[in-house]
């Protein structure tokens, strides 16, 4: 491309859509993390250039302030001078050029952040996201890109992006760039066609993984989303695969995705469908979030944060979905759905924080979210929470119009009108779309369920498609309502949960528990001792606060010996079975 550019100018007709920006990354000394990336921008107007450094990535709603791992930043131009530059603040470059002049930037960057999924490199493999790696500019950020990387020789690199010879690639422009993320190596690779589209599975990392079990599953699954939608966003779809030493997590891209697992959680069953779930729920975003999401984050704004009330949407509802594709796909048991169905509940009724925030609120602050016991006792998760208000809006529609509209013709809707791109969606565009598809309006049922903190009848959601609950019963094992950890050597508390008996007793986290009923408390004892109390017993809890002994009059609460269940109806009707089919397109099960 770059040769038909300068035979352009050469003719006296230079075309700012034949400009394009030339990126490199040498990787032929990984083992101390580090590769060198030049960068090269075509000429433009201006006496000056801001280069940037993405201060997040998408999938992560958390600023992660990437520039931290350059070093080395240096700026030439055409002729090889070094151009001045300076740092306007933390994550822009400003380079003093010539007008009408090309810049070539060069740089380290240093990628040990594999748990981050924003850039690692080491002997074994090179994995780039561009946001943690590739600067880019305002003016040029339109303009198609070319990427080339330099490996040791027995590495091989893949991406979404269009391959162009070995460790080269194509995209339309950075906002491609970006969210094509690179993966280099010596890896196992399969392929496979489902539905007219070519995948790639690509694993790094020796673990019990089944590469050939793998490419079965998800061949199966992922035409089950033409259930949800109709048509694809892509022609060709990457799954990158890390099998680590502990890190653990998963990021959507535009026409891929990088899924981390520890090496040894690929097998038995129980764990190899933990794969599978974050394959589906992946896979999903390819849709929701990629192809359509929130009107905030049209165009993604790389440096600051993208506040929206729509996350819950983009997280939960593909929560929501995640399991529904492994059910038409054969892969999941309805036992097995049923089974997390239960989880979810005994969750969200041991979260206090669901009675104070709502799912649009903790969507909006996602970008501050807590960790620990604030998160538990004033806040809800956009992924867990966000996939039971979608639940409660499916099983809505399904009765409201009698299994006629679910919430994949929602999603569908979304697809359709926003699918594109151009622009993003708002929440009273998906009001109104739930208006058109029903008749009338949603803003009752959106201020309860969405914009004020609720707490979901579970019973209610589950009757209309003949399943029941059962809570496990009344009451019989003692409970104080914190969890501690021992790992400095003393019992800390780490959680304590709000209008619980530890809470209630003026209990707090960072207390360290010394005593109970003047029975010394360590690791082995804390996990059995309340064996040996019933709900509605008092005890007294010695710990240390601020180095001093105080004592606690503790009143034990209790909880049902069985966990939550959900299980089919004893004699569901026609009318419950019908529901139940058009809720997850499988046959209500037969006892």
């Amino acid at each position: 491309m770059r040769a038909m550019w300068m035979v352009a100018l050469f003719a006296g007709v230079a075309s700012p859509a034949m400009a394009k920006v030339d990126y490199a990354i040498d990787l032929t000394k990984p083992e101390h993390h580090s590769g060198k990336v030049t960068i090269t921008f075509p000429a433009a107007a201006g006496d000056t250039l801001d280069v940037k450094m993405p201060a997040w990535r998408t999938g992560r709603y958390s600023i992660l302030n990437l520039a931290n791992g350059v070093s080395g930043f240096t700026a030439t131009d055409a002729s090889g001078r070094k151009l001045g530059w300076q740092k306007v603040d933390k994550s822009t470059w400003r380079i003093r050029r010539a007008s009408g002049q090309p810049v070539t930037v060069t740089y380290d960057v240093f990628g040990n952040e594999l748990g981050l999924r924003s850039r690692h490199i080491d002997d074994s493999h090179a994995y780039l996201d561009a946001s943690g790696v590739f600067m880019y500019a305002d003016r040029h950020r339109q303009e198609p890109v070319s990427v080339a990387l330099s490996m040791p020789g027995s590495w091989r690199a893949f991406s979404g992006m269009e391959p162009n010879g070995r460790g080269r690639f194509t995209a339309p422009n950075w906002d491609v760039l970006v969210d094509s993320p690179i993966e280099a190596g010596p890896h196992q690779l399969r392929t496979f066609d489902a539905d007219g589209r070519r995948y790639e599975l690509v694993i790094w990392g020796k673990g019990n993984h089944d590469g050939d079990r793998m490419v079965a599953d998800l061949k199966k699954m992922v035409p089950q989303s033409q259930t949800i939608w109709k048509g694809y966003p892509f022609r060709r779809y990457l799954f990158i695969v890390h099998a680590t030493d502990g890190v653990g997590g998963a990021t959507e891209h535009k026409n891929s995705t990088v899924i981390q697992l520890p090496r040894y959680r690929f097998a038995p069953r129980d764990r190899y469908m933990g794969f599978l779930g974050t394959a589906s729920h992946e896979f999903i975003h390819t849709w929701n979030v990629k192809a359509y999401r929130a009107g905030a984050m049209v165009p993604y704004d790389y440096e600051k944060e993208n506040y929206t009330d729509l996350l819950w949407v983009h997280e939960g509802s593909t929560e929501y979905f995640t399991p529904h594709l492994l059910l038409r796909s054969g892969l999941m048991k309805p036992d097995e759905y049923f089974g997390e169905l239960a989880d979810a509940i005994d969750a969200n009724k041991n979260r206090p924080g669901r009675l104070v925030k709502s799912v649009a609120e903790a969507s909006f602050d996602e970008w501050m979210s807590p960790s620990g016991n604030r998160a538990n006792n004033a806040w809800v998760n956009i992924y867990s929470e966000g996939a039971i208000a979608s639940w409660a809006l499916d099983i809505a529609l399904l009765q409201d119009t009698g299994g006629r509209v679910s919430y994949r013709d929602v999603h569908q809707r979304l697809y359709e009108r926003f699918g594109n791109g151009a622009r993003g969606f708002t929440s009273a565009d998906m009001r109104a779309i739930l208006a058109e598809l029903t008749g009338h309006s949603w803003d009752a049922w959106w201020a309860k369920y969405v914009d004020a903190p609720s707490d979901v009848d579970f019973a209610a959601l589950l009757a209309p498609v003949g399943l029941t609950l059962d809570m496990g019963g009344a009451p019989t094992v003692a409970k104080a309502g914190w969890s501690a950890d021992a790992s400095g050597g003393a019992m800390k508390l780490t959680a304590v949960t709000r209008d619980g008996p530890a809470w209630n007793a003026g209990l707090e986290t960072d207390d360290i528990l010394v005593a109970i009923d003047g029975k010394r408390v360590d690791e082995g004892r804390f996990a059995t001792i309340l064996g040996d109390y019933k709900p509605g017993d008092t005890v007294t809890v010695s710990f240390f606060r601020r180095d001093e002994l105080q004592e606690r009059k503790l009143v034990l609460g209790g909880r049902p010996a069985k966990s939550p269940s959900v299980r089919l109806a004893d004699n569901p009707t026609a009318q419950q079975k019908a529901l139940f089919q058009r809720w997850l397109l499988v046959p209500y099960p037969a006892k």
